[in-house]
């Protein structure tokens, strides 16, 4: 079980988009990597086509490592750690380690 997932709000914690935060669009589980809204982007250079008459330098989100994210509390509305934690009914959820709050 990953602590970070699909649709999330994450905080970049190092790197060159360090304080940026997002939402998550995609987690590769394979790679560990977490795909970030408005975060690292690369440089593609587009080859003009049939489709693409412009052609040029497109900017394109790529996927950051799980390692770099931290998890944005909602109620702390600050990064936070995750852990978990186990309802009464037998289900585990995601809980943050500064307030307690159930993600």
């Amino acid at each position: 079980m990953f602590k970070i997932k699909k649709n999330d709000t994450v905080a970049v914690i190092t790197g060159k988009d360090r304080g940026k935060k997002g939402r998550v669009i995609a987690v590769f589980t394979d790679a560990n990597r977490a795909l970030v809204e408005g975060v690292n982007f690369a440089k593609k250079h587009m080859r003009k086509t049939q489709q693409n008459q412009q052609g040029g330098i497109a900017q394109k989100e790529m996927p950051i490592h799980l390692s770099n994210l931290m998890l944005v509390c909602k109620r702390c509305n600050k990064p936070v750690r995750v852990g978990f934690s186990v309802l009464k009914d037998g289900s585990k959820t995601r809980a943050c380690k500064s307030c307690g709050e159930l993600i």
